[in-house]
């Protein structure tokens, strides 16, 4: 019997090899064991088991396998995590049967044709290779970063798409035609007379586009981005990642730029571990907590060091001061490069050269340290000025720090440069700590939220998958109603990426003897994980309760959920 891809690569690369290439391990006797990828710890609670080919943390709770680490980790579906370690294990994937196609990987295919018949169209205009290279970018960077060129013309793209067969649905669910008000007429391409950049996930798959227009027609927008699509969520998705990963947890740093230019021109200048917000949410005033939080996932996770290089303006500035009080208080190291007043990083590169933003970079200064020179440099040797600025604009980021040594040494910092008494700082700290209260515990839900998707979120996947599969056949190995009843809410949440879910499951186990076992752990892991927050909203709503017998009601709720989380721990350990 010839081995499914997923069996193969598990035979190819062991758990300690694919989890060693992301973060450190340690070996400590027979144990293997690392800080938690997916949660802030200081003591390593995440244990690697070679043996049974996956992972436990014993902290946050994640747990896995290699394809689970990986799509977790790199924020990538199933297929995505498939291609990417299938590539690495030298192991060949089948042909999709187009019949078969699910909706995504029909996306997936559209967005690749739409690139390559960017790309051929950007080498047929003279105008559009004469900017780029007026912008500074050589042959081989153009090519390694399939920059494209849309025709000025209404539907170009749109008759290329359908000569391949894709229906107008597809076409528009990709976000590449519209279809216009009036219903009589045809549809049209999104992008018309635009430099095309097209933007990827992790393991390389096009996902969206942003498109800079080439002549100006006093009208348009200077770029326009893709819309969100079935692949495409701009809140977590960063350009370039899929290139810059390696390098950044290489150089243990990334550098966040805004454009796309700054980052091609950053890249082709050596700089690698550079990615852009640009064409993703990381810029918007509107985007959630929570959402930033998932957009700075990976970078985090790669490396907890960062160097911001936003463009100078005043939009620039505000989505910086919003990514750093984040970052900071994820309890990355936050620093902004140094460039020349008026200057982004493109024309650092292309008008001063390589070696300016080498330095740039190289000078880099951390955040409050920055934004400390700004206020007093804006205060102009006004001291009342300068402290009021200290006060409203800098303090609110020393309180984001997650350390108190960390807060110390830029009281100390700020004191020393501009003249104002430690004791008086701390005062205002204090009460800058009392009004940003309630957002620091904005942020810290927000957080938790973050991580508790990451515990929860694989294993519903897996099990409905699981479920979606076995409802579908005639001879069923176990009752789907047994999951689907489990997680009624999840169903719903899940019902449009099904087909991609029962292709996950099928490679897993047609040919596996452990589904039931395999099954029965994850419900119990999910039964645990519902368990807990069940337990965490008793504990918050026990806080605030003044009645005695309210408080005896909660009581006894909570040693229910204690008592069924013991018994489902028994219930491992008899397995195990």
């Amino acid at each position: 019997m010839i081995n499914s891809p997923v069996q193969q690569i598990k035979e190819r690369l062991s758990i300690e090899d694919v989890v060693s290439s992301y973060i450190k391990i340690d070996r400590v006797g027979n144990a293997l064991k690392a800080r938690c990828p997916f949660h802030s710890e200081k003591s390593p609670s995440f244990f690697i088991s070679p043996e049974r080919g996956g992972y436990y943390c014993f902290g946050c709770g994640a747990k896995g396998d290699i394809f689970t680490f990986v799509q977790e980790f790199e924020g990538l579906d199933f297929r995505g995590a498939l291609k990417l370690l299938a590539e690495r294990a030298g192991v060949k994937l089948g042909t999709y049967n187009q019949k078969e196609e699910s909706e995504k990987e029909k996306l997936y295919r559209v967005m690749d044709f739409a690139t390559l018949f960017f790309e051929k169209n950007l080498f047929a205009n003279r105008d559009a290779v004469e900017y780029l290279k007026n912008r500074g970018l050589k042959d081989e960077t153009i090519k390694d970063f399939r920059i494209g060129y849309s025709l000025l013309d209404w539907r170009t793209l749109y008759d290329h798409l359908k000569s391949k067969n894709f229906t107008d649905k597809e076409i528009e669910l990709a976000g590449l035609a519209k279809h216009p008000d009036d219903a009589n007429k045809a549809m049209y391409d999104r992008f018309r007379g635009r430099i095309m950049f097209p933007i990827s996930d992790s393991s390389g798959r096009v996902i969206a586009f942003s498109g800079r227009i080439l002549v100006d027609d006093g009208k348009s927008a200077k770029y326009l981005n893709s819309p969100e699509t079935p692949i495409f969520n701009k809140s977590s998705v960063l350009f370039g990642i899929d290139k810059a990963k390696e390098s950044i947890r290489k150089n243990n740093f990334s550098i966040l730029v805004e454009g796309q230019m700054d980052l091609i021109l950053s890249h082709q200048a050596g700089f690698k571990n550079t990615v852009a917000s640009s064409g993703t949410a990381m810029t918007d005033s509107v985007i959630s907590k929570e959402n930033i939080i998932n957009n700075l996932g990976l970078i985090q996770r790669l490396s907890k060091n960062i160097v911001l290089a936003y463009d100078a303006d005043k939009a620039g500035i505000n989505a910086s001061n919003r990514f750093a009080k984040i970052a900071l208080s994820l309890g990355m190291d936050v620093k902004v490069a140094q460039m020349t007043e008026g200057m982004d990083p493109a024309d650092t590169i292309s008008k001063l050269g390589v070696d300016a933003w080498r330095e740039a970079v190289r000078n880099s200064k951390h955040f409050i340290e920055f934004m400390l020179m700004r206020i007093l440099k804006d205060a102009g040797g006004d001291n009342r000025k300068a402290g009021r600025d200290i006060k409203e604009r800098l303090l609110s980021f020393v309180n984001d720090l997650d350390s108190s040594i960390e807060k110390s040494h830029f009281i100390t910092l700020i004191s020393n440069k501009s003249g104002i008494a430690e004791n008086a700082l701390l005062e205002d700290l204090k009460k800058v700590e009392t009004e940003l209260k309630n957002e620091k515990e904005e942020t810290k839900i927000a957080k938790e939220n973050v991580e508790k998707k990451l515990r929860k979120d694989p294993i519903e996947r897996r099990l409905l998958g699981v479920a979606f599969w076995q409802e579908g056949l005639e001879k069923k190995k176990i009752d789907p109603n047994v999951i689907f009843e489990k997680l009624n809410k999840a169903k719903e949440i899940y019902k449009d990426i099904r087909e991609d879910l029962i292709y996950e499951a099928e490679e897993f186990y047609s040919n596996n003897e452990d589904l039931n076992k395999d099954v029965n752990e994850m419900l119990w892991a999910i039964e645990e994980e519902y368990l807990n927050e069940e337990l965490a909203k008793n504990m918050i709503e026990m806080q605030s309760l003044k009645g005695k017998e309210q408080e005896i009601e909660i009581l006894k709720k909570i040693n229910e959920i204690n008592k069924r989380k013991e018994e489902i721990k028994n219930k491992k350990m008899v397995v195990k």
